[in-house]
């Protein structure tokens, strides 16, 4: 007996540390055939049943992996991660109302990062599954707070919001259809979309509702912008800005458009309009300092272009302008400073906006002029 008990120790020995290396080198079918053979010579052992799970899980074989893992926790229910994993794998087999309070309770408990991040995101496909579309939401928001530059998570987070965006707007369309916020949203939808003469009429049936609404007069005057109707556009921002004197993005477009038509007295009142209620305005910064060195006043400008730089160091054109107002000032050394510090930016072409209303989707950004270089 002593020496079939020795004979058995060393077979198991030998089959787990088999495993435990297949294991370590990520080779998933051997480590199962090894830990099948340690099953066998020790059976009822949690630990073991566990190990197989997690080899099943990896392996993509759920419908395995779930009755080892059940068996794993009926012999020792506090396994740790047994019963994550077992939840990840019913939520694989889509049975996600088994699956959702395990799921829960492993992506709120500390500890293994990576097994959290797998986690959550079988939480976000269970809730998506369940239409629990707001637990899903809430789920996304945490996984990219906690994993904010994982391209997998922000690839799979990216379309439950726009799956809870699209159902919110069907909804709208239900409960409002001929409402001033459905055509707002049908409006905007078809500007993201680049489908600008159906935006216009959506914002122009948005004004027959409501003729002072806010804002409307300037989304059609960007989306005649981006189809190259200046001319019209202005007259849809000067309306917007009767409405609403402290509109900056509107102001700011009006200056912008006198600017390159060379009227730079106008440009710079309305700038300043602008500046006036937003003075961390990036790119109403850029504009003034612009229209302030074509006015041949580099000294007014050298603060506003200041300014810019400081609010977006990652600007080229701020630095660009610098430069031509150290130049026409006569500071060679600040003027090659600023130079080398755009021709750095430029060669990287970096260029991002750090004011919430100088985005560039939300106002026409500002450029170093081709003739100027």
């Amino acid at each position: 007996m002593c020496l079939f008990a020795q004979d058995t120790s060393a077979e198991l020995q030998k089959y787990s540390e088999e495993g435990k290396q297949a294991l370590s080198e990520h080779r998933y079918a051997d480590a199962e055939q090894a830990y099948k053979k340690v099953e066998q010579l020790s059976p009822g052992t949690a630990e073991v049943y566990g190990t197989l799970g997690f080899i099943y899980f990896q392996e993509g074989k759920f419908d395995q992996a779930v009755p080892t893992l059940q068996r794993a926790l009926k012999l020792k229910p506090g396994l740790p991660n047994a019963d994550v994993l077992l939840a990840m794998s019913l939520s694989e087999l889509g049975q996600y109302e088994e699956a959702l309070p395990g799921l829960e309770k492993g992506f709120r408990r500390p500890g293994d990062q990576a097994l959290k991040r797998m986690t959550g995101l079988q939480l976000m496909r269970a809730c998506t599954g369940l239409q629990r579309d707001r637990e899903a939401v809430e789920t996304a928001l945490e996984l990219n707070r906690l994993f904010p530059n994982d391209p997998e998570v922000l690839y799979h987070t990216s379309r439950i919001y726009a799956n809870f965006a699209y159902l919110t707007l069907r909804k709208l369309s239900e409960v409002a259809p001929n409402s001033v916020w459905k055509r707002q949203a049908a409006a905007e939808a078809d500007e993201s979309q680049g489908n600008l003469d159906l935006a216009v009429s959506e914002y122009r049936e948005v004004l027959k509702i409501d003729p002072a609404r806010r804002g409307i007069h300037y989304r059609i005057g960007r989306a005649l912008l981006a189809g190259s109707h200046s001319g019209d556009a202005l007259s849809e921002f000067e309306q917007e800005l009767k409405l609403d004197p402290t509109n900056a993005n509107a102001a700011y477009e009006i200056g912008e458009i006198y600017r390159k038509a060379g009227q730079l007295d106008k440009a710079q009142e309305f700038f300043s309009q602008a500046l006036k209620y937003y003075p961390d305005f990036e790119e109403a910064q850029l504009g003034l300092g612009g229209v302030l060195i074509a006015q041949r006043k580099p000294d007014q400008a050298l603060s506003h272009l200041q300014k810019a730089a400081a609010l977006n160091p990652t600007d080229e054109v701020s630095y660009y302008r610098l430069a031509q107002a150290y130049k026409a000032l006569g500071n060679s050394s600040e003027q090659q400073k600023a130079l080398a510090e755009f021709q750095r930016l430029r060669a990287g072409s970096t260029h991002s906006h750090a004011a919430e209303f100088s985005r560039p989707q939300e106002v026409t950004r500002q450029e170093v002029d081709a003739a100027q270089q």
